[in-house]
């Protein structure tokens, strides 16, 4: 038996599309763009590769990229009063500040201070709140994209039996609780979680997001489940000056021979982010502007 490839990076482009469409017709009604604001403190390399990314991908679904790139020496209190004006800003739907911040900000000051309401990344507190005891509120985009693709793969989740392993508050935890939502038996493990081989084997879906290189291994699967792998991690490189492969937090040689499906890394999970990114600052437009939309093409 050899698994299926859960291609994200074509999901994650057909969603973009179908974006893209709705993006022009709130245009039309609401008579301006969805707007996003990126802010960006210091030179961070892989930061500010993503910050590149975003603006791309914005831009090209038709909505406003509104950037800030700030020193890394900018002190907390400027940048507090730089997100006071973007939640007074009417022209912005959506604010993510790139984490990680400098070590002088305390990033629990500066993701609680976001209007909830502009909160795309689905990291205050209150939208935890709201996920928790199923109110509407935003999603972080990670874990929204795997229930993405999960739904695509399986349609209905109902009663299905899964192992979500990794409990951050970006990842683990949120995922946890969309698959509550669902109808799922859930079971959020660890790195500490005993016998966590056989906590795995008994799971129809595997989310994997654990932050370590190949952690779960092809004879932890149960035959035919779905496997989801959100890690992303770097072997050290073979020869000195190259760069080593990026790989995922399960074997994915030993999976492929054991699952129904699995998500490769790269091109899996790592495309959904940004398009949900630009999914939830278009669904907060609509809601900020009260104007109707395709919920079931976002």
């Amino acid at each position: 038996m050899t698994a299926s490839i859960i291609d994200g990076k074509a999901f994650a482009a057909a969603l973009r599309e179908r974006i893209a469409t709705q993006v022009a017709s709130f245009h039309e009604a609401a008579g301006r763009a969805p707007g996003l604001a990126v802010v960006l403190v210091g030179e961070d390399p892989a930061s500010a590769v993503y910050v590149r990314s975003k603006h791309k991908a914005t831009v090209a679904a038709g909505m406003g990229s509104f950037e800030h790139k700030l020193s890394a020496d900018v002190s907390q209190d400027e940048l507090l009063a730089l997100i006071d004006t973007l939640n007074a800003d009417d022209r912005i739907d959506g604010i993510l500040v790139q984490l990680p911040l400098p070590d002088h900000i305390d990033e629990r000051a500066v993701t609680t201070r976001i209007d909830p309401d502009k909160d795309v990344d689905g990291f205050h507190p209150v939208n935890a709140g709201r996920l928790a005891t199923g109110l509407y509120g935003f999603v972080p985009c990670t874990p929204l994209g795997c229930l993405m693709l999960l739904k695509d793969q399986l349609g209905d989740l109902a009663g299905l039996d899964a192992v979500v392993i990794g409990r951050s508050n970006i990842v683990g935890k949120p995922m946890a609780a969309l698959l509550t939502k669902e109808s799922c038996t859930v079971t959020l493990a660890h790195s500490k979680t005993k016998d966590l081989s056989s906590v795995v084997r008994r799971a129809d879906i595997v989310v994997a997001a654990v932050g370590r290189a190949e952690m779960i291994k092809g004879d932890w699967i149960k035959p035919g489940a779905t496997v989801i792998d959100v890690g992303i991690n770097r072997e050290a490189a073979p020869v000195e000056g190259s760069n080593g492969r990026l790989v995922g937090d399960v074997d994915f040689a030993g999976a492929m021979q054991v699952a129904g499906a699995v998500t490769p890394v790269p091109g899996g999970v790592g495309p959904m982010t940004i398009a949900v990114l630009l999914r939830n600052t278009l669904v907060s437009a609509h809601r900020r502007a009260r104007v109707p939309y395709d919920k079931d093409a976002l």
